[in-house]
């Protein structure tokens, strides 16, 4: 077997906190939008890069406090340019791990978390702490 790629859910439950923290802070790009009919739940895709993650509000789709572990490159400016945006109702705060990773947490209005991670270089990331 070999994925081609692989696309977590995960659950929301306000559209406008959706759009304000996954949007307007992260710096996602909606890729569509579904609705079964007007006043019903959203289900969406999202993607920054080539990070895709999918949103739902039904229920059953995705468990509240779920968490998305992601490798890759830059994680110090991104962090930077979060911070920058000053979203008050998320400063995380930059860790050297104990695997070796520069690494930083989000922590969703939902109650999921989306933990960036960048392997520890010792030049590359020495003026960080």
């Amino acid at each position: 077997m070999r994925a081609e790629k692989v696309i977590p859910i995960l659950r929301i439950f306000d559209y406008q906190k959706t759009i304000e923290f996954y949007i307007d802070w992260l710096g996602f790009e909606i890729i569509w939008e579904h609705h079964f009919e007007d006043n019903t739940p959203v289900y969406m895709e999202v993607k920054k890069g080539n990070i895709i993650l999918h949103l739902s509000e039904h229920h059953g789709d995705g468990t509240p406090g779920s968490r998305v572990f992601i490798w890759g490159e830059g994680i110090p400016d991104y962090h930077k340019e979060l911070i920058g945006k000053k979203y008050k109702y998320n400063r995380p705060g930059l860790e050297k791990t104990f695997y070796e990773a520069i690494s930083f947490t989000v922590d969703d209005p939902f109650g999921n978390k989306i933990i960036f991670n960048e392997k520890f270089d010792e030049e590359k990331h020495k003026n960080l702490f």
